[in-house]
């Protein structure tokens, strides 16, 4: 467990957070447990909205991004590795002649991170714990060229950011989907889980759509896609999907949703997206969603709605319409 490695390093390993000033904590899971540190001097630096509002929730002081200055830094790996020492360059100019604190986990590529860090600063102390490691040294400018900017335009031209979900090119699964969807697309759409905005963009190609709400949980993500869809219809909300409130009934949901948790596939995310999708459509809405081949969203789809069909797919995706939603909890 995060936690554990951090207290684990505290206890027995060596490490010693500063006793005065602000400690940052990035990118932290929103159940993660602060019994390492006095809560009042600590501030949760999350962009994905679940863990930004959990933070909220239990009573800490949360930002988008880090501000500093700091006196510790203690960043929590993400699995994305040119996000991940962009996040450390940021936590060295935010945290000057502070320490840095990181925890990851070996599944999430804290070897090899581990292994570059020792080439370009003496590591104060390392430990190991519960399939990870836990690592820290003092801030300097030896990451300064692992800086990245916040966003930049990718190979085909589309604006990205670090770490955003298929930031190289236009996922295959969402390509497949829009060359799926009806040529008469038409009313109030949303987007769930819109990432950088690729698929919403082709949406917005059908005149028919009268205004297309883009909801995403990732705010890097979402900044990407404010700059990659400028179509007036649009209308962007940093939101979990999951639980976003539609300002009314839609007519269409269109979504490509997440999978994982971490490394491990969990398809009750999709099924609570399918869920969430049938709460916001309108008595006569449809849902036009993309799934790799073996998620089982069938049984879903048919408790949430009158009728669903698969109208295309090849090997590795399906492409899933449903109509008609049962349940109108609004």
């Amino acid at each position: 467990m995060t936690s554990d490695r951090i207290r684990h390093a505290i206890d027995s390993g060596g490490l010693v957070l500063p006793t005065d000033g602000v400690v940052a904590v990035v990118g932290a899971p929103g159940d993660m447990a602060l019994d390492w540190i006095d809560p009042a001097r600590v501030e949760i630096v999350q962009g994905f909205r679940p863990d930004h509002d959990a933070w909220l929730g239990r009573g800490f002081r949360v930002v988008t991004g880090l501000v500093g200055p700091y006196a510790a830094v203690v960043l929590t790996l993400p699995r994305a590795r040119d996000l991940a020492e962009a996040l450390l360059a940021e936590a060295c100019a935010a945290c000057p002649g502070g320490l840095i604190v990181l925890n990851g986990a070996k599944t999430d590529g804290i070897e090899a991170l581990a292994k570059a860090l020792k080439a370009r600063v003496a590591l104060a102390g390392t430990v190991s714990k519960a399939h990870g490691k836990v690592l820290w040294f003092t801030a300097s400018d030896a990451l300064q060229d692992w800086a990245r900017p916040a966003q930049a335009a990718n190979a085909h031209g589309d604006v990205v950011a670090p770490g955003v979900f298929s930031a190289d090119a236009p996922d295959p699964a969402s390509v497949a989907l829009a060359a799926a969807l009806p040529a008469k697309l038409k009313g109030a759409v949303a987007d769930l889980g819109a990432g950088w905005g690729w698929l919403s963009r082709e949406v917005l190609r059908h005149d028919g759509v009268r205004a297309l709400h883009l909801v995403e949980a990732d705010l890097r993500a979402l900044d990407c896609a404010r700059a990659n869809v400028s179509d007036e219809r649009a209308v962007f909300h940093w939101a979990d999907a999951r639980d976003w409130k539609a300002p009314s009934p839609l007519d269409v949901v269109v979504m490509n949703p997440p999978f994982h948790t971490g490394r491990k596939a969990d398809p009750t995310l999709g099924q609570a997206f399918i869920t969430a999708a049938a709460r916001m459509l309108s008595p006569s809405g449809q849902l036009w969603m993309v799934a790799n081949r073996h998620l089982p969203y069938e049984v879903t789809l048919a408790a949430q709605f009158r009728e669903h069909r698969e109208v295309a797919g090849d090997a590795r995706f399906k492409i899933l319409n449903a109509s008609r939603p049962t349940r109108q909890r609004r």
